[in-house]
């Protein structure tokens, strides 16, 4: 399941995912992930409120687990969560092209062996594609809030 999510994000597998912490940075910092034992539904919602509660807006969910059952994988749950502030989207976008393909940022969550488990690509590889240094401070901040939203997602209770 992994493998799929990385290969969705445009990022190559490594054996390093499989750590057992609740929070953990993966793949040299490219990618964070969290795990949660809440239920799917729960964590969901747990993850939307978080997201929310810092100050970002849920720009669409997109439900992947139809496409990959359609293509005979055996998946439960599995969604993609646009996340962003428009106007700060915005102006990436504008000043920066090459960054148009991973706006909005995305969060992968879905439920593997009675967990859940959220993954994104860590921002700060993106403040690499640009020289501005005021610039780099929105994905610095995005990335502090990542961290921030996927521990409490990891400390939720059901």
């Amino acid at each position: 399941m992994i493998n799929r999510i990385l290969l969705f994000l445009g990022l190559m597998a490594s054996p390093v995912y499989l750590l057992a912490s609740p929070l953990a940075t993966v793949l040299g910092s490219e990618l964070i992930m969290a795990r949660s034992q809440q239920h799917f539904p729960e964590a969901m919602l747990t993850l939307q409120t978080s997201i929310r509660d810092h100050g970002y807006k849920v720009a669409r969910v997109q439900r992947i687990d139809i496409g990959l059952t359609g293509m005979g994988y055996k998946t439960d749950k599995y969604r993609v969560v646009f996340v962003g502030k428009t106007e700060e989207i915005q102006y990436i976008m504008s000043k920066y092209p090459q960054l148009v393909p991973y706006m909005p940022p995305k969060v992968s969550i879905f439920a593997e062996e009675g967990d859940t488990v959220v993954v994104t690509p860590n921002p700060g590889v993106y403040a690499e594609m640009i020289d501005d240094k005021e610039d780099k401070l929105i994905f610095e901040r995005w990335e502090s809030d990542i961290y921030s939203v996927f521990n409490e997602f990891s400390n939720a209770r059901d």
